[in-house]
C-alpha cells in the first residue's frame, strides 16, 4: 500500500472525491451525473492466451472479437490523457499479458508517469529473463493464478497449463526481487475456488507461504451457464457467487402446457440481489486492444462499446450520449442489461 499512497497527488484525490459525489447523486436521483474522470482503468495488452480455461472466452474460443494486441501508440495516447487522474492502472482484460512483447514497455511508460500499475498472469512466462524485466519495469503489483496444488487438479481448469513451470516462475520472480533489492512488484498468489479444486484451499495457503509471496488470496469464480449447475460451482457457499434454490413448475404458458403434477427442480441464482446501481461505471473503464471503451470487465465481447479512443478522447467518451444513456438505463433497469446479470457488484 505504501507504493500506492506514494503516487497520490492532490489532483488525483480531488478527482476521486468528485467521482464519488457524482455517483452518490446519480444513485439518489436515478439520473446520470458525472463530475470527474474515471480513476481506475483497465487496458487490454492482448486477448490471446496460451491456456484454454473453460470459463474464459479467450481460452475457450468463444470470444467473438478479433484476436490481436494493442498498438503501443494507442496505449501511449491513453496514458498521456489519463495519468494525472489515475489511482491505478490494470494491464489485463482478456488474454495473457506476457504474450505481448511490448508489455514491459507498457508498464514502464505508465510507471514513469507516476501511475500505480498492476497486471495478472497465469504464470507461464516468468522466466529468469522476464522476471528481471518485470522488476526493472517497476511494476507495482503482480497477480499470479495458481488454481490447484497438484497437476491433476490444476489442469482441470487451467487446461494446457503446467503447474511445475508456474511454481518455477514464481521462484524466479521472488529470487530476482531479492537479487535486485526491490520491494516491487507486490506478488499476490490467487486461487480461483472451484468445485474441482476447493478441497485444496488449505494446501494452496501452505504453498503460498512456502513461496514467500506477499499475499495469498482465495477468489470466487464467475460461471457463465450457472442456472442448471456446473462442476465448477464450489459447494462451500462462502466461495460461491451462486446459490441453489427450489423451483416448482405448475405450467408452461409459452408452450400452452398445463401439468397434472407440478414438477420440482433446483436451479442456481446469483447470491447477491441485482440493484439498480453500480459503482464501476463511474469509477473505472476498460479499453480493448482496438481502442473500444467498455463500461466494465463483464463486457467480454465489447457489445456495449461506448466510444473508441482512436476517434475521441476518453473525457469526450465518458461525457457522450451513449455513455449517459447506458448509465441512465443501469440506474433504472439494470436487469435489462445482459452483462449485468452475472455480476455481484
Amino acid at each position: 500500500m505504501f507504493y500506492f499512497f506514494k503516487k497520490l497527488t492532490l489532483k488525483k484525490i480531488f478527482n476521486f472525491i468528485k467521482i464519488k459525489i457524482s455517483l452518490f447523486v446519480s444513485n439518489i436521483s436515478k439520473k446520470s451525473f458525472r463530475w470527474g474522470f474515471p480513476y481506475s482503468l483497465s487496458v487490454e495488452p492482448t486477448n490471446i492466451c496460451n491456456l484454454h480455461c473453460p470459463e474464459c472466452p479467450s481460452g475457450n474460443g468463444k470470444l467473438s472479437r478479433k484476436r490481436g494486441s494493442i498498438l503501443f501508440e494507442d496505449y501511449k495516447k491513453i496514458i498521456d490523457e489519463t495519468h494525472k487522474y489515475l489511482l491505478n492502472l490494470f494491464l489485463y482484460f482478456q488474454g495473457e499479458p506476457f504474450i505481448y512483447g511490448n508489455i514491459f514497455d507498457m508498464i514502464k511508460y505508465a510507471s514513469d508517469k507516476n501511475i500505480y500499475t498492476a497486471t495478472s498472469t497465469n504464470g507461464h512466462f516468468l522466466s529468469k529473463e522476464n522476471a528481471k524485466k518485470i522488476v526493472e519495469s517497476k511494476l507495482d503489483k503482480l497477480i499470479i493464478s495458481v488454481d490447484g496444488t497438484t497437476q491433476e487438479v490444476y489442469e482441470k481448469y487451467r487446461i494446457s497449463g503446467n503447474l511445475e513451470k508456474v511454481i518455477e516462475g514464481i521462484k524466479n520472480l521472488i529470487a530476482t526481487k531479492k537479487e535486485l533489492k526491490s520491494k516491487t512488484p507486490f506478488v499476490e498468489l490467487q486461487f480461483l475456488v472451484l468445485g474441482t479444486n476447493e478441497h485444496q484451499k488449505h494446501d494452496f495457503i501452505k504453498l503460498g507461504k512456502s513461496l514467500n509471496v506477499n499475499s495469498i488470496k482465495l477468489k470466487t469464480a464467475q460461471i457463465y451457464d450457472y442456472e442448471n449447475g456446473s462442476k465448477f460451482i464450489p459447494k462451500d457457499k462462502k466461495y460461491s457467487r451462486y446459490i441453489s434454490q427450489k423451483v416448482i413448475a405448475k405450467s408452461d404458458k409459452s408452450q400452452g402446457v398445463i401439468l397434472n403434477h407440478p414438477l420440482t427442480f433446483r436451479r442456481y441464482v446469483l447470491k447477491k440481489k441485482l440493484k439498480n446501481r453500480c459503482s464501476r461505471l463511474w469509477n473505472s473503464a476498460v479499453v480493448t486492444i482496438n481502442g473500444d471503451l467498455l463500461p466494465c470487465c463483464f463486457d467480454k465481447d465489447a457489445k456495449y462499446s461506448l466510444g473508441n479512443i482512436k476517434n475521441n478522447s476518453i473525457s469526450e467518451i465518458v461525457d457522450n450520449k451513449s455513455f449517459k444513456d447506458f448509465a441512465n438505463r443501469l440506474l433504472k433497469d439494470r436487469k435489462s442489461i445482459d452483462i449485468c446479470k452475472n455480476c455481484e457488484e
